[in-house]
């Protein structure tokens, strides 16, 4: 009987161990209310943005302006070089049915465009080279290698900042990225907590500057390659409408019309 006893002694804190075994893993598992409470509700990108540190929401800002103007830089001189490949396919055209310089001349009269500038850099060589019709095509060609020049060169302005935030913004948005889950470890530390719910709004506010890269970066870098091979089929163009003003100008040469305008300006 002493036995029984002696062994009912022994297994009573036995049993209050094993019952406290469930309350302890109960009490690792359960949520820190005090946490749970401080953790953002809103998950959205909107909240996800106001809920993000300074630095963050500065990247995040600097994207979106950079996306934004990427779109007005597109829409831009999308519209300005469908105008001017347009008027400058009707001018060759027009240029390729005129029989002689000065035919091409009355019909190109008033334009501000390229061709217009062409056509005024010919004319007025024409004018100083009235006396010295030998090496005329040659100084023609000339002044037309730096007109167009300078018409591709207005054409590319503004495109290199496409090029710019292409190259640049998914860097800004990792530099974004990589502080925001510095401050989420930082917070980890200080609540001495590894759980999912207090790392994971950190690092979803983080991934968000990476997203806001990509997405100003991947639109730029399309419309720069975009850009450069309608400013490529621009410059083909006038170099077109540049051959087709020469071809009138040896046809006259052939003809000697210019000898005969430089005889009645002598004559008035």
């Amino acid at each position: 009987m002493a036995r029984i006893c002696d062994i009912a002694k022994l297994c009573r804190p036995l049993t209050a161990v094993t019952a406290l075994v469930p309350a302890m893993a109960w009490a690792q598992t359960a949520p820190n209310p005090a946490i749970v409470v401080n953790l953002p509700h809103d998950l959205s990108p909107w909240g996800m943005f106001m809920a993000a540190d300074i630095v963050v929401k500065a990247v995040m800002v600097g994207l979106a302006f950079a996306s934004v103007l990427t779109w007005t830089i597109w829409l831009a001189k999308a519209i300005e070089l469908i105008g001017v490949r347009r008027r400058l396919r009707t001018a060759i055209g027009t240029l390729g049915h005129a029989r002689s310089f000065d035919e091409a001349a009355a019909a190109m009269q008033g334009r501000a465009d390229s061709v217009g500038a062409l056509m005024r850099a010919a004319d007025d060589e024409l004018q100083l080279s009235a006396d010295a019709l030998a090496d005329l095509k040659e100084r023609i060609a000339s002044r037309f290698e730096r007109i167009e020049a300078a018409a591709g060169r207005a054409m590319v302005r503004g495109t290199g900042i496409l090029a710019t935030v292409g190259a640049t913004a998914p860097f800004v948005g990792l530099f974004g990225t990589v502080w925001g889950i510095m401050n989420s470890f930082i917070g980890i530390s200080k609540q001495h907590t590894t759980n999912l719910a207090v790392v994971a709004p950190g690092i979803a506010e983080a991934l968000l500057a990476t997203a806001l890269g990509l997405v100003a970066a991947i639109p730029a870098v399309v419309m720069y390659n975009m850009f450069s091979r309608w400013v490529a089929g621009y410059r083909a163009l006038n170099a077109d409408a540049s051959a087709a003003i020469m071809r009138l100008i040896s046809r006259d040469l052939d003809r000697g019309a210019f000898n005969r305008r430089r005889s009645a300006a002598a004559a008035e």
